[in-house]
């Protein structure tokens, strides 16, 4: 499962990257260094349902991290074929639908004046600002992004502080080595 999980999050990085590669290398290659709004909203989209992928796959990979140090013996049956492939798979599906909900948001948003953003991507709060009513938007926004940031990052920090807690109560040094190795 490891290894699943990991090949998981190259393939994310390697996504994440020809997301907004394409567009910064073409700027100066063509000089045109805009982006329409479609454009702008599309690469949104994918970058920021890449992020939220991001965070929850680490947290499955600290997930299965903590089984396998903290509970050895319930391991091949909690991290089975068919149950590292419905974390993995969720991952996906909950990182792309959480994002939805952030698009449906920027599709009510009215633009009006200069739309300028001086940055080589499409990112979220210069694109807000452009908007006429950025509050709705701002609450959305931080609303997922306590969803998709901060609950991974809690269940993450929770199960290294059991894996440390595990790994320091082994009373051999190699034992201890090899277990804090894994991670």
């Amino acid at each position: 499962p490891m290894y699943f999980l990991l090949r998981n999050l190259a393939c994310l990085e390697t996504c994440y990257s020809s997301t907004i590669l394409p567009r910064k290398m073409a700027g100066p290659l063509t000089g045109d260094r805009t982006i329409s709004l479609n454009g702008c909203v599309t690469q949104f989209y994918f970058v920021g349902s890449l992020i939220a992928t991001e965070c929850l796959l680490l947290s499955v990979m600290s997930y299965d991290r903590y089984l396998a140090i903290c509970n050895p013996m319930r391991y091949p049956t909690r991290m089975s074929h068919g149950s590292y492939l419905k974390l993995a798979g969720g991952c996906w599906i909950d990182g792309f639908l959480g994002n939805s909900i952030n698009m449906l948001s920027i599709s009510q948003l009215i633009f009006c004046g200069p739309n300028c953003i001086d940055h080589f991507f499409c990112d979220l709060i210069p694109l807000v600002k452009l908007s006429a009513r950025p509050s709705l938007m701002e609450m959305v926004t931080f609303t997922l992004s306590l969803l998709f940031s901060l609950v991974p990052f809690l269940l993450t920090f929770i199960s290294y502080i059991c894996i440390i807690s595990t790994i320091l109560r082994i009373l051999s040094i190699i034992g201890r080595r090899k277990a804090f190795s894994t991670c």
